[in-house]
């Protein structure tokens, strides 16, 4: 991206750097979807600041922003604290992410049969994620490979090309990413990740969209498990439903 020099209006071609708020913002995101801030912990804007070495404005305006996001929530008289994730929470987020992500597969694989004999670069993005996330699981680097998983959906959004699409998943982004480092990444999810990248590189619509839904309903199921220790019977199978 390119910026424009302030006072004459002509390019100067420098690369836009993020601004110290989006700096703040990332680094907040981080450390809450790798647990340094656990669910619950409360942040106090001038200790973060500090933390961060910024002024409290960018922090602030980076916390205000992480409230909206819905990785943090406002506490009754003053202050944040990192989300607490109950039952319903889960629930409405993959009642919402469900659909979401099986469009964005149907969409993608639609996408390599229309670019088709052309090869779409968004597969290349979608294979190094795998790639990824098997090494971080051959290091035991559960964080790195939480970041992988999700980059590879995020990554199925953008082959899918559709950017009203793009812009509801950012809504959710955030709040998956605090659930996906919450939880187990058993083997079996990264080898549907592989099943769901075959048939969109294939352009296998309907595979793509049977595979995505699996994949969904089994991580809610992981999900469910591993935060509330118990079976989630509201998920249901996800091949009957599919049918």
């Amino acid at each position: 991206m390119q910026v424009t020099a302030s006072g004459n209006g002509t390019a100067e071609g420098r690369t836009a750097r993020p601004s110290l708020s989006a700096q703040a913002r990332e680094a907040l995101r981080q450390r809450i979807v790798d647990r340094r801030y656990p669910m619950g912990a409360r942040l106090v804007e001038r200790e973060v600041a500090q933390e961060l070495e910024m002024s409290r404005i960018p922090v602030r305006e980076a916390l205000r922003a992480l409230v909206a996001e819905g990785l943090l929530e406002l506490l009754p008289h003053s202050g944040v604290r990192v989300r607490n994730l109950e039952r319903d929470d889960v629930r409405q987020l993959y009642e919402v992410w469900e659909p979401l992500a099986v469009q964005a597969s149907r969409l993608a694989a639609r996408a390599v049969t229309d670019a088709a004999p052309a090869r779409p670069p968004g597969l290349d993005a979608l294979r190094a994620c795998l790639e990824r996330a098997e090494r971080a699981a051959a290091d035991d680097e559960a964080a790195h490979e939480v970041a992988a998983h999700t980059a590879f959906h995020e990554e199925v959004v953008a082959l899918a090309g559709n950017p009203l699409l793009s812009r509801t998943m950012e809504q959710l982004s955030g709040q998956l990413q605090l659930l996906f480092g919450m939880r187990a990444e058993p083997a079996h999810m990264r080898a549907q990740h592989a099943d769901m990248f075959r048939h969109i590189a294939a352009g296998d619509v309907e595979s793509a969209a049977a595979s995505t839904l699996l994949h969904v309903r089994d991580s809610r199921a992981v999900a469910v498990k591993s935060l509330f220790g118990d079976e989630d019977e509201a998920a249901g199978p996800a091949a009957s439903s599919w049918r």
